[in-house]
């Protein structure tokens, strides 16, 4: 279903994941609150995957949208909805004290990380498929 929306969303998602894996087990043994940490980080992943999806259908309905002014009026839109979602998701972590404020901004941030380390993650699955050396065969 993922691919559907944009073929690199899975890899993104995929990367989002595996960031908070990697977080969560190194940063878990360093806090005395651990359930919070852990709540905060996964609701940030939670937020991040659900920050991509939007994205990605954002983007394809701008792009298949006639109007440049109209696609360029909703994509603005949904950006700031999609940061002021995520001020309200802050603001009732921190009221409610469900997790902590700072794991959640890390998982958030998540989203960045996947993004920038798409590329090397594309080119080390290349050369273990051995990819490049099809594509130089042919």
């Amino acid at each position: 279903m993922l691919r559907r929306m944009n073929n690199a969303l899975p890899g993104l998602v995929i990367g989002i994941i595996v960031y908070g894996i990697v977080i969560q087990f190194t940063g878990v043994w360093f806090v005395a609150d651990k359930l919070r940490y852990s709540t905060g980080l996964w609701i940030g992943i939670a937020a991040a995957i659900g920050m991509a999806i939007n994205l990605a259908t954002v983007i394809r309905d701008s792009v298949e949208m006639e109007s440049t002014e109209g696609a360029n009026r909703r994509i603005i839109t949904k950006s700031v909805l999609r940061y002021v979602i995520v001020v309200i998701l802050f603001f009732i972590l921190g009221y409610f004290k469900l997790g902590n404020l700072f794991t959640a901004f890390i998982g958030v941030f998540g989203l960045k990380v996947s993004a920038y380390l798409q590329p090397v993650f594309y080119r080390l699955a290349d050369r273990i498929s051995g990819g490049s050396e099809q594509a130089s065969e042919s």
